[in-house]
């Protein structure tokens, strides 16, 4: 992409400064980790958002893979949360009423939102789920704990395509900026 995806510039903000304001409105708190170019995403996104919104946390293992900084996220959250929220940066558009139905869904070990059959972002995670995920070993896969819970997963069907907007590459973000009525970004 030529630039971390949390600093990609979308609706007049950055991937993460959006993520964090709209998970703020039903998340407390919001955790940011990060990991690769850290310390360029901590200079670069809206510190005045991100101090009152959301609190960061480095990962120093993220080489290891995208399990190590779940449990990074998961680790910093307060032991007395009932479940919790996560996305990643490159699932940059879910909508302020979809975030509150994952978070607002009843009971269920994980609650997944999809948008035409196509599972997305962001998931909601039971406490025991949270400690399943947490006590995996290095090299293991988060869908390895999700997996065991398919049968009791809660899955909303929403009509929000954020949800599966995932930007890895330049055309999946120049499509996301055409579909939204975007200008082009200079990346």
């Amino acid at each position: 992409m030529g630039t971390p995806k949390a600093l990609l510039q979308f609706r007049g903000q950055t991937f993460l400064d959006g993520l964090i304001a709209r998970l703020q409105t039903q998340c407390d708190p919001v955790i940011v980790v990060l990991g690769h170019d850290a310390g360029r995403i901590r200079s670069e996104i809206a510190w005045v958002s991100v101090r009152v919104a959301a609190r960061v946390v480095v990962n120093s293992n993220y080489a290891l893979g995208m399990l190590t900084s779940l449990q990074c996220g998961l680790r910093a959250l307060p032991e007395q949360i009932s479940h919790a929220v996560f996305t990643l940066v490159d699932h940059p558009d879910p909508s302020e009423s979809t975030i509150a139905a994952v978070v607002n869904a009843p009971p269920s070990p994980v609650v997944i939102p999809r948008f035409q059959g196509k599972k997305g972002h962001p998931v909601r995670l039971s406490r025991t789920v949270i400690e399943e995920l947490l006590a995996l070993p290095s090299g293991a896969k988060p869908t390895d704990v999700l997996y065991r819970h398919v049968a009791a997963t809660r899955f909303l069907d929403t009509d929000d395509p954020g949800v599966v907007d995932d930007i890895d590459d330049r055309a999946a973000y120049d499509e996301l900026m055409a579909r939204c009525g975007e200008s082009k970004a200079h990346l």
